[in-house]
């Protein structure tokens, strides 16, 4: 299977969450066990030799396609969330979306300062989010080896916005 083909797999639904935005919708992907499969496979692969101590997975889609990729590496996992759904002392960060701002938290005590990581969603758009999750990472001392998604829409420039950062996607738009 190819990146291609998987993109054959992913559903746009226009006008969704709002007017004008076309959602990539990829649970039409996850239903294909072996797109899935496939979809995991890359990313292990990409990353089986990198030596990371964690993938942080971005709520709510990044956990869909961190956890797995986390199990099939053989690392823990370290979800980062929207504020106030994680019970332990936290560090929160605001960032804007292409439609307005949200926070997210991570677990003050979920890695160990130097801990080389991968931060993970599902789809890179203006960077906000996963840039958010980043300075989460750094603030607990941690380093992001690497941004990995399964989709990148080109055209709203995430990936100028983290040119710091190391990037993957998979699928580009």
């Amino acid at each position: 299977m190819t990146e291609q083909h998987l993109a054959t797999l992913i559903r746009n639904v226009p006008d969704f969450p709002q007017p004008g935005i076309q959602f990539k919708d990829i649970t039409t992907l996850l239903q294909d066990g072996a797109a899935f499969r496939e979809t995991i496979e890359l990313l292990r692969v990409r990353y089986a030799d990198r030596n990371l101590d964690a993938i942080v997975g971005v709520e709510s889609r990044g956990f869909i396609l961190s956890a797995p990729l986390a199990y099939a590496l053989g690392v823990g996992l370290v979800p980062v969330r929207k504020a106030g759904k994680l019970p332990s002392a936290t560090y929160r960060v605001e960032y804007e979306l292409e439609y307005g701002t949200n926070q997210l938290e991570i677990h003050r005590d979920a890695l160990q300062r130097g801990a080389r990581v991968l931060v993970v969603d599902d789809l890179l758009a203006t960077g906000g989010t996963i840039g958010a999750a980043a300075a989460l990472v750094e603030q607990l001392g941690g380093i992001v080896e690497e941004m990995a998604f399964l989709i990148e829409l080109t055209f709203l420039k995430g990936r100028e916005k983290l040119a710091r950062y190391p990037l993957y996607s998979i699928i580009q738009y």
